[in-house]
């Protein structure tokens, strides 16, 4: 009697079938968008590098939502900050030039990262609390900085470089996701660093044995986000050209749900940067085709509840 020999290939897929529900996920709502809206312009050429556009910042900011949330942490300051940058850029730019707009920017992202990683390892409050603060905190400088006032931003290079321009067909804003997502997704998969991010909040107690310094892991993730944050807040002004506080409000929301979504668990040790851009553009996919249905903005908003409903649901079923 003969033996059956199953394929490899199919084993391995029924065995770690979970891991696919972001990129399956994805294919089902854009084919649905894509067969609902077809009349209204959905899979237009614009309208696809337009969803993209829109979710530069948020994939951007996701990669370093991935390491927080893989190390078992979670930043809730991330879309604040981004506003916070954007007028620290615009105001640096404007007395000093466009390097001295950069520089600033990365500073108080790397200074907001400090404080966030300092309170959390250092002192023991829980991240929760300490971004949470951190949130009011860069709300209320960039509101006082400028007296609630936008800023306008004038230097052409800057622009081009930072969401407005273009090379070829493809947006810069394009290109500043890829190389992100590349780089975030070598060094959580292909290096120590990221090795030992997963292993943090994996076994936390069995890491600190092996000889990990866990709090230094914790406190890079943190500065990690908010440099994210930084840069995503410069893309915000190049592209609108103007430094806003109001840039990244409410993103911290969306940056969670594309990171979860995308197979990043909310109870860490678990991470993947592939799936978080998924995840952001999931969420983008949704906003686009909702708002091409003539749904109004309170509904699109009960859209986005349900999104992150979803999101911690498939996170503890994977737990």
């Amino acid at each position: 009697m003969s033996e059956t020999v199953a394929n490899p290939a199919t084993s391995s897929f029924l065995a770690n079938w979970r891991q696919y529900i972001p990129y399956l996920g994805f294919v089902l709502i854009f084919a649905f968008f894509s067969a609902t809206l077809f009349n209204q312009g959905f899979l237009d050429p614009n309208n696809l590098l337009n969803i993209l556009r829109q979710t530069a910042m948020i994939s951007i900011m996701s990669v370093g939502m991935t390491y927080v949330l893989a190390a078992g942490e979670i930043d809730l300051s991330i879309g604040m900050v981004a506003g916070l940058i954007s007028l620290v850029a615009a105001v640096a730019m404007d007395h000093y030039g466009p390097v001295a707009g950069v520089a600033a920017g990365l500073l108080v992202g790397a200074l907001v990262g400090a404080v966030n990683a300092l309170l959390t390892t250092r002192i023991g409050i829980p991240s929760f609390l300490t971004t949470l603060a951190m949130m009011g905190i860069a709300r209320g400088t960039a509101m006082w900085m400028t007296s609630t006032k936008s800023v306008p931003i004038l230097d052409d290079n800057f622009i081009w470089l930072f969401g407005g321009g273009n090379l070829g067909p493809i947006p810069v804003l394009v290109l500043w996701t890829l190389v992100v997502a590349a780089l975030g997704h070598v060094v959580l998969r292909r290096t120590t660093f990221g090795r030992r991010v997963l292993a943090t909040c994996g076994s936390e107690t069995a890491a600190r044995y092996s000889g990990i310094d866990t709090r230094g892991i914790k406190m890079r993730v943190l500065m990690i986000s908010s440099l994210g944050a930084a840069v995503a807040g410069m893309l915000y002004a190049g592209r609108l050209h103007s430094g806003r506080f109001q840039l990244g409000e409410g993103d911290e929301l969306s940056v969670i749900a594309a990171a979860v979504l995308g197979g990043t668990s909310l109870f860490g040790g678990a991470g993947s940067v592939v799936g978080s851009i998924v995840g952001s553009l999931m969420i983008g996919v949704i906003n686009n085709g909702l708002l091409l249905m003539g749904l109004e903005y309170s509904q699109q908003l009960i859209a986005r509840g349900v999104i992150i409903i979803v999101a911690v649901a498939i996170s503890q079923s994977r737990k």
